[in-house]
């Protein structure tokens, strides 16, 4: 994962345990107040979202666990790998695309910000500028041409 990915699990992590564990715990201890738990909504609401959260917590410290981050403004190359900015056009369209190659848990599409399992990500490892990658969409065989390759 890039050093960007990382440090937005780490966030997310904090978050969770600084902010939202101590709230349902509060709620926790709030509907409990209230008496009778087998008929406590609230306490059952709370319950679920603390399953929820934990659930969470365990899953990102996993992930964190298991990265290995890669600084991307060290690499260099003509060749498409992981963390390379791809700017790629639509062959059909002529429409421009501009595409980073990330993680799976970092993916954005909207922000430009693709899988590195994702199809067009496949089909564009190994290559370099002026090649054209075939991707196969729902939408049917779409052809791109990579136009600039850069490591930010």
């Amino acid at each position: 994962m890039t050093g960007a990915g990382y440090q937005a699990l780490d966030d997310e992590l904090k978050r969770l345990k600084q902010i939202e564990r101590p709230s349902v715990i509060a709620a926790i201890a709030e509907a409990r107040s209230h008496g009778d738990l087998s008929e406590n909504a609230e306490y059952h609401a709370a319950k679920e979202r603390q399953g929820w959260i934990e659930g969470q917590i365990a899953e990102i410290e996993d992930k964190i666990s298991r990265a290995q981050v890669i600084d991307v403004s060290k690499l260099s190359g003509q060749n498409i790998k992981f963390g390379a900015t791809v700017t790629v056009v639509d062959e059909d369209t002529e429409e421009e695309g501009r595409y980073q190659v990330v993680g799976e848990h970092e993916a954005d599409v909207k922000s430009g910000r693709i899988s590195l399992t994702s199809p067009l990500s496949r089909a564009m490892i190994g290559k370099e500028v002026g090649d054209v990658v075939e991707v196969t969409t729902p939408a049917g065989v779409k052809a791109y041409e990579i136009l600039k390759v850069e490591w930010i």
